[in-house]
Parts: C-alpha cells; sequence; structure tokens
C-alpha cells in the first residue's frame, strides 16, 4: 500500500468531508436512508477521521524529525584512530610485548565481557563504574573492568597453577573522560602477569624490571616508580585508628593524592567518609613520608607500627626487593612512598606505580608529575575466589597504561613536527606508458610472492609524473619501472624516490637487488 503523502491539516478535513459526505441519492429510498443519519453521528465520524489523520501525519513526521536531531559522532569517552596515530600506537605496543616476549612470556586473551557476578566485589568503590549488559538469554554480564580479575578467572576455571603470560586487550570504565591526560571510557591495557607459588621478591622485582624497560624504550622522559605494600597501609590504618570497615573507603582516598593535594584528601575522608579529623591527622604524618631503604628502616623502629606482624612482614619483602632492584640496577627509579594505596580490593602485598615526571618536550622547565602510566601489585587471594575449595594461586602483575603513554607521544610529536608513514609499501610500480596494464600485474605479482611490500595504481594508464608524487607523498623509497624499452632489452628502471637515480636491472636479478638495497638502508 503507497504511504500518504504529507498534508496540511484543512486539507485533512476537506478530504475527510469528502470522504464522510453522502453520495447523491439514486432513488428515494437512498435519501430517506441518509436523512436518518443524525449530525451527531456525522460529528463523531468526522472527529475520528480527523484522529486517524493526525495519527498519520505524526507517523510520518517523527522519523524526520528524529533524523533531523542525529549526530554523527563517536560516545562520549571513546574515539577513532586514524591511520597515522595507528601506526603510533603500533610502535607503542610492540614495544611493549616485545618486552613482554623477552621475559618468557606467553600470549592470553579472554572475552570483552564477563559474568556479572565474576566482577562484582573485586573493585572496592570503583565497582559503580562497572559496564552491565542488558539480560542475554538468561545471563547477566558485563564489560570487563580490567583484564586482571579475567586472567584469575581463567586461571581457577582450567586449574592453571603455574604461568606467565601477557594479555592485551580493551576494557571499559564508566568514568568521567578526560581526553587531554588519556582517560577513556574505552582503552586498551597491557598486562604482565606471573603466577605460582615462588620464593619473595624474585617475580615482583622482575615486573618493576619490566617496567623500567618499557618507560626507557618509549623514550618518555624521566620516570618514577613508587612502591608500597598493602599489608603496611593496612597497618597504618589500624594504628591511626581508622575503623576496619573503613579501610577500603579510606584506601580509596589516599590512592587519589597523585591528583589532589593532601588537604583535599583529607577534607573527603573527614566529611564524606565520616573519619575523626584526629586520625585524619595522624594518616597525614605517614602518606607525606617518601623514600627508598633508608625509609624501610626507619619504619622498623616506628612505635606505632613495628608491633605488628603483617607490618614487619611487608617491611621484610621490601627490604629484600630493594635487595634485588640494586642488583637489576634499577633502585635508583625506585621510590617507596606511603601515599601510594592502589584502591582495587583485590592486592594483598607489594604495591608500585609509575609516573612521568618530565617529558622530553618539556625540557628546561620545572619537573612536572604528568601521572600514572603504569601500575600493578600483588594479588595472592583473587584466583581463590573463584575456586569452589578456596586453592590459592599467588599472583603478581602489571599493567601498562597504553593511552595516556600514546597522548604523550602524540603531543612529543606534534612539538617536534614529526611526520608518520601510514603504510609499510617498499616498492612502486610504475609506468611511461599506456596499455601497460598487464606487464605492471605480472610484476607486482613476482615482487608480492618474493615477499616485497608492493603497491600500484588502479588505473589503466596512469601518468609517470602522477605515478612518482604517489611515492614522494607516501615515502615509499623505491619504484620500477617497466615500459616499451625496457620491454624490448629485458631489463626493469629501479629508481631511488630520494636520489631520483635509475638504474637498469637485469629482471631476473630485479628482487635480489631490492632486497640488498632494503637491507643496506
Amino acid at each position: 500500500m503507497p504511504q500518504l503523502g504529507l498534508l496540511p491539516r484543512k486539507a485533512w478535513v476537506a478530504l475527510l468531508s469528502q470522504i464522510l459526505r453522502p453520495p447523491h441519492a439514486a432513488c428515494p429510498r437512498a435519501v430517506r436512508f441518509h436523512s436518518q443519519v443524525s449530525r451527531t453521528e456525522s460529528s463523531r465520524l468526522l472527529q475520528q477521521g480527523l484522529q486517524v489523520a493526525e495519527a498519520v501525519l505524526t507517523s510520518q513526521l517523527k522519523p524526520n524529525q528524529e533524523k533531523s536531531n542525529f549526530i554523527i559522532k563517536t560516545p562520549k569517552g571513546t574515539r577513532d584512530l586514524s591511520p597515522q596515530q595507528m601506526v603510533v600506537r603500533e610502535k607503542i605496543l610492540d614495544t611493549v610485548v616485545s618486552c613482554f616476549k623477552r621475559h618468557g612470556a606467553k600470549g592470553l586473551d579472554t572475552p570483552a565481557f564477563e559474568l556479572k557476578e565474576t566482577l562484582t566485589e573485586k573493585y572496592g568503590e570503583e565497582s559503580v563504574l562497572i559496564y552491565d549488559l542488558k539480560d542475554q538469554g538468561g545471563e547477566l554480564l558485563s564489560l570487563r573492568y580490567d583484564l586482571t580479575v579475567p586472567f584469575a578467572r581463567y586461571l581457577a576455571m582450567n586449574k592453571v597453577k603455574k604461568m606467565k603470560c601477557y594479555h592485551v586487550g580493551k576494557v571499559w570504565r564508566r568514568e568521567s573522560p578526560t581526553i587531554a591526560q588519556g582517560r577513556y571510557r574505552e582503552f586498551c591495557q597491557c598486562d604482565f602477569d606471573i603466577a605460582g607459588q615462588f620464593d619473595p621478591m624474585i617475580p615482583d622485582a622482575e615486573c618493576l624490571k619490566i617496567m623500567c624497560e618499557i618507560l626507557s624504550g618509549l623514550q618518555l622522559g624521566d620516570f618514577l616508580i613508587k612502591v608500597n605494600d598493602r599489608r603496611i597501609v593496612d597497618a597504618m590504618f589500624a594504628a591511626c585508628g581508622v575503623p576496619e570497615s573503613k579501610f577500603r573507603a579510606i584506601c580509596s582516598s589516599i590512592d587519589k593524592l597523585d591528583k589532589m593535594s593532601w588537604k583535599d584528601v583529607r577534607h573527603e575522608m573527614v566529611t564524606k567518609k565520616s573519619l575523626a579529623p584526629e586520625v585524619a591527622d595522624r594518616i597525614g604524618d605517614y602518606v607525606q613520608r617518601h623514600g627508598g631503604v633508608s625509609l624501610v628502616e626507619q619504619l622498623f623502629q616506628d612505635p606505632r607500627l613495628s608491633q605488628n606482624k603483617q607490618v614487619l612482614e611487608g617491611l621484610g619483602d621490601l627490604k629484600l626487593l630493594f635487595e634485588y632492584l640494586t642488583l637489576f640496577g634499577i633502585a635508583e627509579k625506585i621510590s617507596f612512598d606511603l601515599s601510594l594505596a592502589r584502591g582495587l580490593d583485590y592486592y594483598t602485598g607489594v604495591i608500585y606505580e609509575a609516573v612521568l615526571l618530565q617529558t622530553p618536550n618539556q625540557a628546561g622547565k620545572d619537573s612536572l608529575s604528568m601521572g600514572s602510566v603504569a601500575a600493578g601489585g600483588r594479588y595472592d587471594g583473587l584466583v581463590g575466589m573463584f575456586d569452589p575449595k578456596g586453592h590459592k594461586v599467588p599472583c603478581v602483575g602489571l599493567s601498562i597504561g597504553v593511552e595516556r603513554i600514546f597522548s604523550i607521544v602524540e603531543q612529543r610529536m606534534k612539538v617536534f613536527g614529526e611526520k608518520v608513514r601510514t603504510t609499510e609499501t617498499q616498492v612502486f610500480v610504475a609506468t611511461p606508458q599506456k596499455n601497460f596494464l598487464q606487464e605492471r600485474l605480472k610484476l607486482i605479482a613476482e615482487l608480492w610472492d618474493a615477499g616485497i611490500k608492493a603497491e600500484l595504481l588502479y588505473k589503466n594508464n596512469p601518468k609517470l609524473l602522477t605515478q612518482l608524487h604517489y611515492c614522494e607523498n607516501m615515502g615509499i623509497p623505491l619504484v620500477v619501472i617497466i615500459g616499451e624499452q625496457e620491454m624490448k632489452e629485458g631489463v626493469i628502471k629501479l629508481r631511488s624516490v630520494a636520489s631520483r637515480e635509475e638504474v637498469a636491472i637485469k629482471r631476473e636479478h630485479l628482487v635480489g637487488e631490492i632486497h640488498k638495497r632494503l637491507s643496506d638502508s
């Protein structure tokens, strides 16, 4: 049935009036029948007709109105990545993953969403940031918040007791995004984890060594890795008078000290979390202290903390950790910082977080903290939360903040005007003459089969100048040129785009010559 066109209200009234008008009577009986229809009935029919007409009009107008209000954009806290950005991102990921593999890690992947029950009660106050999905066939699901909990679920489900692996994937958090600082609702994480029962602090020290290697390799500027221990944090809270029921809430507040001043954090603890002011002040005496092994030794003598068994265990582990870090040659990059709390509930021992102090484009300026770019710690109880018998698998790991690193690298490239090649094409197949498409296709097939990255223009008869300009714009280093003269002589011209020098190469030697030039460059 064809759709009715849009008509003004008056037009609908006129039309319906004509529809409801009785036909001219053809006989006295018809006239008498029509006269029996009351004016009230006619009015009622007219009103119903108008209602139908308005409904039709509304149904026709609504899609057009919705379409006019629709704005094409990415959802809040997400973004597209252009080909230029993808090149930068892939280089970052390659640096990170290469380091993971150098340390013997295997690859792992898990679903983008998990059963909601898998993720609940693992993140403390941050659980409100989990994205819940609609009921799908009887399963309550949520998008993964990080890669650590899915890894622990994998270990428990497959009864794995020992594993060293890396995991790269997207995660989702329903927080207020800060695009300028590389904070998004959808972002990529790169995790490295060691699961299993080993001697104390050896795996933990390797995780910190990996952090240093990656941040140094990415050339982001000066950085510092803060370390602490959740056992020390909890004992500190207890010694200062924090009720045990408030430990995680206060821990979450302390974790904001890298973004907020102590004054603001204290205000939050006292006013929003109902902590006694004198307790907050006692906490302040500790969380503003940082140093190295000397601070560890001082806390061994602290009258409030030294009586606590967990504190002594934590301090003992940190002392051993610093010994290993010294052997690895990275102790000067590590700071024992009592303000580091790591708000996630699953941490049980050593925790750490890397911050940038100065980016390359800030040379000559005062050091300025750029925020956390990597973090991690020990979570010995998380796997046991999924195991039916509660069997624990000790774990320690780290996560690299790819998005923030990416933002910093982008800023640096803008400052220094660095350009990015979006393709890896090594050779371009060109011709100066018409009707040479078939020869170009044969030649490029030879190059592809030899493992050479090659391109041509998708035109039958492209102009030579157009082809050469394309090579210059795309940064392609070599051009092979085939024409009538080359066909007669059994050679191919090999042109350097940078120097514009051309040499004739026997066709059977072309692949070998290209490989030689590419290896020399």
